[in-house]
């Protein structure tokens, strides 16, 4: 019989010979880990996948629009927890102090974007990004110039 550590709590466990290649052992835990990994491993490789995880996601979502605020009613500690957990999130952030918290596809300033070639600079991140936030610079490299037609009298 062979014995290998597992892959999520570092305990040794006799490998089964139905199953080769096998990682975790069958603590419940170990389990609910493997699943989790392989998850979020089809996600990035299965775009289908993942779309339909979004799909699902939205639609529970829809159903239990109210779960966060009855759980925050139900588990006060959990609240105070998460505030002051977040408050030393905002305090760390050494570019900007006063805590600017950036959700997805937000942008606070009316700012209109002139036709024309630019250059994406990427820079430090400011505050506090949710997704697949990116920071950078825009800078001209060269704008697009209307062009006048001249009509030619003959």
């Amino acid at each position: 019989m062979q014995i290998k550590c597992c892959a999520a709590c570092g305990k040794s466990f006799p490998i089964r010979t139905q199953k080769t290649g096998q990682s975790y052992c069958s603590q419940p835990d170990c389990q609910k880990v493997r699943r989790r990994r392989w998850q979020q491993e089809k996600r990035k490789s299965d775009p289908d996948y993942a779309e339909n995880q979004a799909r699902a996601q939205q639609a529970w979502s829809k159903r239990n629009s109210d779960y966060w605020k009855n759980y925050r009613t139900a588990h006060p500690d959990y609240v105070e927890q998460n505030r002051k957990m977040q408050h030393a999130r905002n305090a760390r952030s050494s570019v900007d102090k006063r805590g600017v918290i950036a959700k997805m596809d937000v942008s606070n300033e009316p700012f209109r974007l002139v036709t024309g070639l630019y250059e994406l600079t990427p820079i430090a991140a400011v505050g506090i990004a949710k997704m697949d936030v990116w920071t950078v610079e825009l800078r001209v490299v060269a704008r697009a110039q209307s062009v006048k037609s001249a009509i030619a009298k003959r």
